[in-house]
């Protein structure tokens, strides 16, 4: 699988990364639910490894597979799940919204267990 949108995006879904994916590969829930929650998806499938969603993602929630922190690991199965359930997911829309703050940034990494970079 190329690149994992994790849980640091659930609840904040900024769409900078949806703007500059040249393939469209971003997918939303429809109804969110404890089980698919509403964050962002990249479908690995579609994903043509280009990089380009990584630095704009404001949340700093985008990875590599090979770069993907253990803790994260659970999300890999989430995004595949933009493919193996497509009936539950639409495309991901580009939604206007101001950038977080690196302390907002922080406390989001915190709330999930993540000290990592940033």
């Amino acid at each position: 699988m190329p690149h994992i949108v994790t849980r640091l995006c659930r609840d904040c879904k900024h769409t900078a990364c949806v703007t500059v994916c040249p393939v469209d590969c971003f997918y939303v829930v429809k109804t969110p639910t404890a089980e698919l929650p509403d964050q962002l998806y990249i479908s690995p499938e579609e994903c043509i490894d280009c990089r380009a969603c990584i630095p704009e993602c404001p949340w700093e929630a985008i990875y590599e597979d090979v770069d993907l922190p253990e803790i994260f690991k659970d999300d890999v199965a989430l995004n595949q799940r933009s493919d193996s359930d497509r009936v539950l997911f639409q495309p991901a829309e580009e939604i206007p919204n101001e950038n977080p703050t690196e302390d907002e940034v922080a406390a989001n990494k915190r709330k999930w267990g993540f000290e990592g970079e940033g």
